[in-house]
């Protein structure tokens, strides 16, 4: 009696490691039509949630403050010759297997420039350093906004600040979120997102509009096993 043996190889597939990137900004309409200017800052998350809805890391980045007039056009990723533009760098973080993953990210008019400028060095400082999110406000049966999750992350990170008890109606231009999930990501063979966003409202007798593009590539990790 013959005895075949069958031997089945599976193979797991790579991590995936999610990356949002700023691009370009456009001031169609100004909110400050006075002084003919706005002074700008934005700041931006990824937040990661694993396959029982628990969020377990984020990561935050930072751009601004600058100084922007009607029908600008600034490339986010550019650096100025002068050295005084920084470009919004990129942050990324691994998707959990079988999880999903939010990109958040808020644009601010800033009323007070000094205290915008040391806040946004707070942000910079922990660039895409990965951080456990604070619970209370990253709870799976909640409602958030791209503003809260960009806030929990700052105050996850260490930064100890709350952007919404330092916002009021007329300094938030507008805020986009997205949600990746690891299922579909891998079913519909997702590997880049450019996302468009339009932000306009209006202030007093003015109204105004920026129109931003964000992108959100996907990358797969290779994770070589150990030796023993």
């Amino acid at each position: 009696m013959a005895l075949s043996l069958i031997v089945c190889s599976c193979t797991r597939q790579p991590a995936l490691t999610a990356e949002l990137t700023p691009r370009s900004l456009k001031a169609i309409n100004l909110e400050e039509t006075l002084s003919r200017r706005d002074e700008l800052m934005m700041a931006y998350s990824l937040t990661s949630y694993d396959a029982n809805n628990k969020a377990v890391a984020v990561v935050n980045g930072g751009w601004g403050v600058e100084s922007v007039q009607k029908d600008q056009q600034l490339d986010l990723q550019a650096t100025s010759p002068q050295g005084d533009h920084n470009p919004a760098k990129p942050v990324s973080l691994s998707l959990p297997r079988n999880g999903r993953i939010v990109a958040s990210l808020v644009l601010i008019e800033v009323d007070d420039y000094n205290q915008a400028r040391q806040t946004m060095a707070k942000i910079q400082k922990i660039h895409n350093l990965i951080a456990v999110p604070a619970g209370l406000l990253l709870t799976a049966t909640e409602v958030l906004t791209p503003l809260k999750y960009v806030s929990a992350g700052l105050v996850a990170s260490g930064v100890g600040l709350q952007l919404l008890d330092k916002l009021d109606d007329d300094d938030l231009l507008g805020q986009s979120s997205v949600e990746l999930r690891e299922a579909d990501i891998r079913q519909k063979n997702l590997r880049f997102i450019r996302v468009p966003a339009i932000f306009t409202g209006q202030k007093l007798k003015d109204s105004f509009e920026y129109r931003l593009e964000y992108d959100i590539s996907l990358k797969s990790v290779k994770i070589r096993p150990v030796r023993q």
